[in-house]
């Protein structure tokens, strides 16, 4: 009943299509018409979580989701496990830190920093919110994160992708993340070198909660 209950009201919130949060893997090629958010560890158990919004360890040091789950939309959740099968190949594992983010939590966000170079204004929406972005970092085959340059939610230029002054080995650690991620439809921003965006399809904004079942 309480499920039901959700999946209602989430339905009244927008026009956007029908939406859970469960899970359809049957289908092996990505399908744009299907707007499901998947728990993207069911499609590739083999993805390393490191979800820092449902831990203190986030730039608010506040925990902000129930629990430590990533979904995204099916499309964008097919498109991640493609470039993980690319990046296993040349040795490597993809980290997550955060994606789908409810628009509840978005308003959380810019509250406590209101600075759309990095946080989303909530009265647009971010593409975490529509559940088509991604943050991630590289690991070697020790689990090791990849020098990128900056932390995770390191709000200042050194963490743009256009700034130049970093070591030859982190640029290519970047330009590695970058190439492959663009190879399966996601897009970089310029002032995140963790941010990725499936932009092969608009989807609406959501503000779905968790299920940590």
């Amino acid at each position: 009943m309480y499920n039901l209950l959700i999946l209602c009201w989430s339905l009244c919130l927008s026009y956007f299509s029908p939406t859970s949060l469960s899970l359809s893997s049957s289908a092996s090629k990505i399908d744009l018409t299907d707007t499901t958010l998947v728990d993207v560890l069911r499609l590739d158990p083999s993805l390393i979580l490191d979800m820092k919004y449902a831990t203190a360890d986030n730039f608010t040091g506040k925990i902000l989701y129930p629990c430590a789950k990533c979904y995204l939309r099916k499309p964008a959740a097919m498109a991640l496990v493609e470039a993980h099968k690319k990046l296993k190949a040349k040795g490597f594992k993809i980290k997550i830190f955060d994606a789908y983010r409810p628009l509840s939590v978005q308003w959380k966000l810019w509250e406590m920093y209101k600075d759309p170079n990095y946080v989303a204004d909530p009265r647009k929406g971010s593409m975490h919110n529509r559940g088509v972005a991604i943050d991630l970092t590289l690991v070697d085959k020790r689990g090791n994160e990849l020098d990128m340059g900056t932390p995770f939610d390191y709000f200042g230029e050194k963490a743009h992708t256009d700034y130049q002054q970093l070591s030859r080995q982190i640029r290519h650690n970047r330009y590695l993340l970058k190439s492959v991620m663009r190879e399966v439809g996601f897009k970089e921003i310029r002032t995140e070198w963790w941010h990725f965006s499936y932009l092969q399809k608009s989807f609406n904004l959501l503000d779905i909660p968790f299920e940590c079942k």
